[in-house]
């Protein structure tokens, strides 16, 4: 008999529900979390239990551990069980049984899980991603300083050598100086770790066949070629280019009833860094070649807002050949014929 744990996973404590093929509870446990505590919880429910936990804060461990201790994992999709948050009564119970019962009646929403060489990329990815955030923060605080004072710099980029050189030469009050010195030494910081991140990045990607091809396209360096690989991971878990673009939130919604059909804005339900990474790529080249013909065209009929989303989607589309075949054949050139 096949035994179904769905465990709510919280930071310190977690609690484990554990029901049979009728889904008729069995037992249910709060616990301490720790990787051994969680072995415990999972051998208790017999061997090769069906478990399931949400994507929720710090779930890698946790599913390292169900594996290792005979487990099946799944790992439930917060957002297909968001329906759910609006019952009578909601705590930990109810909410591990639910999870229980719908991986018992093959009803749950489930979201991949990475392997461990992917979950270390993309926490490279991520961490670059942050800190280059955390980079433009501190430029903008230059720029109200500057603002402060009356200084409007002419030039059109700050971040190159002839603004190292005009910062240098400003003489401000004690204090704006002191702001504009020290930040200039945390963007020196940031650059050197973001730099440092690149490397790693590319070394890991380099033999990469789909890091290779994605290159190719128009916009998308070492850093956007590096935020697909890592998140979308393994590309054949997506049947057709489509499922990738609604996975990273770049189809319009859709609602339907009998004869009414209503196509809404963009969903943005996905990866946030693929949907950046994507309308990035395509802002100042729109797609290069293989894609400005049609973003002319929607740009001229619907605008450049529509028109740059479309163009979006269509990159991810060759994104999504370039990392299953290795190649995008519409930017391969044909082989001259011999002379």
């Amino acid at each position: 008999m096949t035994a179904y744990v769905g465990i709510d996973l919280h930071r310190r404590r977690s609690l484990a529900v554990c029901i049979d093929e009728e889904g008729e509870r069995l037992w249910w446990r709060r616990f301490e979390n720790s990787p051994l505590t969680m072995a415990d919880v999972i051998g208790e429910a017999g061997p090769a239990p069906e478990v399931v936990l949400e994507a929720t804060f710090g779930w890698y461990w946790a599913a390292d551990v169900i594996v290792d201790a005979g487990g099946r994992v799944h790992l439930a999709h917060p957002l297909g069980i968001k329906g759910f948050e609006n019952r009578r009564v909601k705590n930990d119970l109810k909410d591990a049984t639910l999870l229980a019962d719908l991986l018992r009646m093959g009803r749950l929403p489930e979201a991949w899980i990475p392997p461990g060489s992917v979950r270390q990329l993309r926490e490279l990815v991520r961490y670059r991603h942050r800190l280059n955030q955390l980079r433009s923060g501190l430029k903008s605080q230059i720029h109200g300083v500057l603002g402060k004072v009356g200084v409007i710099p002419q030039l059109k980029w700050l971040w190159g050598p002839s603004g190292s050189e005009f910062l240098s030469e400003l003489r401000l009050g004690a204090a704006y100086q002191l702001r504009v010195e020290s930040l200039r030494e945390l963007i020196e910081l940031y650059d050197q770790e973001i730099a440092g991140l690149d490397r790693r990045i590319h070394h890991r990607l380099r033999d990469d066949p789909g890091y290779g091809a994605i290159r190719q396209l128009t916009g998308v360096g070492p850093v956007f070629a590096g935020v697909f690989c890592a998140e979308v991971g393994n590309v054949t878990r997506f049947h057709r280019p489509e499922q990738l673009c609604s996975w990273a939130g770049l189809t319009p919604r859709l609602r339907e009833s009998d004869t009414k059909t209503i196509q809404g804005s963009i969903t943005k339900q996905g990866s946030r860094l693929v949907r950046w990474a994507a309308l990035e790529a395509v802002t100042r080249h729109h797609g290069g070649p293989a894609i400005q013909a049609s973003f002319r065209r929607i740009a001229d009929r619907r605008g450049i807002n529509r028109a740059k989303v479309a163009a979006a989607r269509k990159l991810l589309t060759l994104v999504f050949y370039g990392l299953r075949d290795g190649e995008i054949r519409c930017l391969t050139r044909p082989e001259e014929p011999a002379a």
